[in-house]
């Protein structure tokens, strides 16, 4: 699987997250803490690859997107703190739904920019068989991840 197919399945595997999470009722408190806890788990992973692998690369291969990588940074530094509030809030707390809410709305944000502003610079700029490569580094990297969202390098960023 090349590195943008790999990256846009881990996009699709948040958003069926998000739709659970926004179809649980407000008495489904155990509900949103599973399901908060495995977006906690997914993004910090999906985070992380972005950041140590795939942002360096598109760079180096499309140096015209500099501009987003960073902006990409600076939203993941924005989700990463969020992770990490909510991976120690109590689902009962009245802020717990709308902090997931607004971590909902910012990460669909910052997907659609990647997917619809720079994925397909990076697609031409690096070509099918790098991008292969890439994928496989991604793929072998996600068990690397720190499990702790502030271990990102974003989270200091």
């Amino acid at each position: 699987m090349d590195a943008i197919t790999l990256l846009k399945d881990d996009h699709k595997t948040v958003e069926s997250l998000f739709k659970q999470f926004e179809k649980a009722g407000e008495r489904a408190v155990k509900t949103k803490r599973q399901l908060a806890d495995q977006m906690i788990k997914e993004l910090t992973t999906h985070a992380y690859i972005e950041e140590t692998l795939f942002y360096p690369a598109a760079r180096k291969a499309a140096p015209d997107t500099a501009g987003h990588v960073l902006e990409s940074i600076e939203e993941h530094h924005v989700v990463v703190w969020m992770l990490s509030e909510l991976a120690g809030m109590d689902p009962a707390d009245e802020r717990f739904t709308a902090k997931v809410t607004v971590l909902i709305e910012n990460v669909r944000h910052h997907v659609k920019e990647e997917e619809q502003d720079w994925f397909p610079q990076v697609r031409k700029a690096m070509g099918s068989k790098a991008l292969r490569q890439l994928g496989e580094e991604l793929a072998a990297a996600k068990s690397r991840a720190p499990s702790d969202p502030l271990k990102n390098i974003s989270a200091t960023a």
